[in-house]
């Protein structure tokens, strides 16, 4: 007897399995087995758990839908056994028994434990399916039969690879929206006029719209960035077994493993040219990895140029104004802060330490295995997953509300040194020189100085700074 592992609070019964290191208690109702059990008082670390990433889930059960149909064709499993399995497999791609999956996501024995979950869930439910107890494995074994021609070695790392493909789908679809956004806010403020800064000093005139599609369009190249680097996720070595030698595994597995994921998928998977060198081969995590990491330089540059242009109201910039989201402190009145650019900047701190973290992992790897993959696939499934939570935040949350001070920006940019530049090719560089010298002196505008000159009509000098003559060069 013992406590459910579903409600603390509950006794509830306990059958016995054993393995290499003997007799264990699993929960009487668990469709997980020794091995997981295992896992569960092993490795109490980051509280993250396989069951967070349902895309896992799917993606480990597709692998062993395709082993198992493979095998069956090459006459490996017989019918019954297969069509167990099989079953078991769709019914967690359809997002049942998820909950069977509690092992941690940072774990050592390069992914075994998390392998042993899926092959014991799933070869539970099929004893169910065959009529058998769960625990009855001489009937249906996660070793023999869900794990047939199989290692964690390559069922682990093809699974996590899919699941970081569907994922990038989902993040990519709201890097998307974020994009569609900024170029809203990017037509909404096409007219109004502000000052450019470089070194955070006044440089030249533009609009606030090409600022916000200039935001746009660089996190636009990250999508294909992305997608160039998700593609050499496809590479899979299913059939390289242990060590990528393929022993244990029927003689034409390999391929019609292969065959089958992209059956089932929809997904151009191939099969790596050389399984030994695939097996340790962590190269492909470290480019996909580098490109969140960049869209996170992005993301967070956009950020801090977000709080610049809103900081204020009185003291500060003040050229747009954020939507405001929450009291900014516990003492002073009236203050709200950028608290969603500033959540954003965090989850992309984070996301940039996570790829140092992959980095390490991947330069660890040891002969004929990388150990290290757990770290691996656990710091990219964060930075997928909080990427996509956090954009959707700095859309909904932010980007859509954002309203900007036209008045004030046409003001800034009446008063600012910086507009001599563009006035440098009317009035030319001499007088234009003159101006500025004086404006620095005396305090007064630019604006101000080239009518009280009469270098300038002020409809002239009015037309030259309209926003539209500050889209392009003429």
């Amino acid at each position: 007897m013992g406590k459910s592992f579903l409600n603390p609070d509950k006794v509830h019964q306990v059958r016995l399995e054993s393995d290499l290191l003997g007799e264990l208690e699993v929960p009487l109702e668990a469709y997980y087995g020794v091995q997981t059990q295992r896992g569960i008082n092993n490795y109490k670390v980051s509280n993250l758990k396989m069951s967070d990433f349902p895309e896992y889930i799917i993606a480990m059960a597709y692998i062993k839908l395709a082993a198992v149909e493979a095998n069956h064709e090459l006459g490996v499993i017989n019918d019954e056994i297969y069509a167990a399995i099989a079953q078991a497999c769709r019914e967690l791609i359809d997002g049942k028994m998820h909950d069977q999956f509690p092992t941690d996501m940072v774990q050592g024995g390069a992914g075994t434990t998390i392998n042993m979950n899926a092959n014991e869930v799933i070869a539970n439910r099929a004893l169910e399916l065959m009529g058998h107890r769960r625990g009855e494995y001489q009937y249906c074994s996660p070793n023999d039969h869900v794990n047939c021609a199989q290692s964690t070695n390559d069922a682990y790392p093809s699974a996590f690879r899919y699941a970081f493909i569907r994922m990038n789908r989902s993040m990519e679809a709201e890097l998307k929206q974020l994009i569609d956004s900024l170029h809203k806010k990017g037509d909404e403020f096409s007219d109004s006029i502000k000052m450019g800064r470089t070194q955070l000093q006044d440089a030249v005139p533009m609009t606030s719209g090409q600022e916000f599609h200039a935001f746009a369009n660089n996190l636009e190249e990250e999508i294909a960035n992305l997608e160039r680097n998700v593609t050499l996720l496809y590479e899979i070595n299913m059939g390289g077994t242990a060590i990528g030698t393929g022993l244990n595994a029927a003689a034409g597995y390999a391929e019609l493993c292969i065959k089958k994921m992209c059956e089932l998928t929809g997904e151009p998977f191939v099969l790596a040219s050389d399984l030994i060198e695939a097996t340790p081969d962590t190269g492909a995590y470290v480019s996909y990895s580098a490109s969140l990491k960049r869209l996170a330089v992005k993301l967070s540059k956009m950020c801090n140029d977000l709080r610049l242009m809103a900081s204020g109201p009185r003291c500060g910039l003040h050229e747009i104004n954020l939507p405001p989201m929450a009291p900014g402190s516990s003492i002073m009145p009236g203050k709200v802060n950028p608290v969603i650019p500033e959540v954003t900047n965090q989850v992309c701190f984070k996301v940039i330490g996570n790829d140092t973290a992959v980095t390490f992992a991947a330069e660890a790897g040891q002969l004929q295995l990388n150990v290290m993959e757990p770290i691996i696939t656990e710091c990219i499934f964060e930075s997928i997953t909080w990427l996509q939570n956090v954009m959707k935040i700095l859309r909904t949350k932010c980007i859509d509300g954002i309203t900007i001070n036209r008045e004030h920006n046409l003001e800034t940019v009446k008063h600012s040194i910086g507009i001599v530049t563009a006035l440098n090719p009317v009035i030319g560089y001499k007088a234009s020189t003159k101006i500025a010298k004086e404006a620095l002196e005396t305090g007064k505008s630019v604006y101000n100085l080239v009518l009280e000159h009469e270098l300038m009509s002020k409809e002239q000098l009015d037309q030259l700074l309209d926003p539209k003559n500050m889209l392009e060069a003429h």
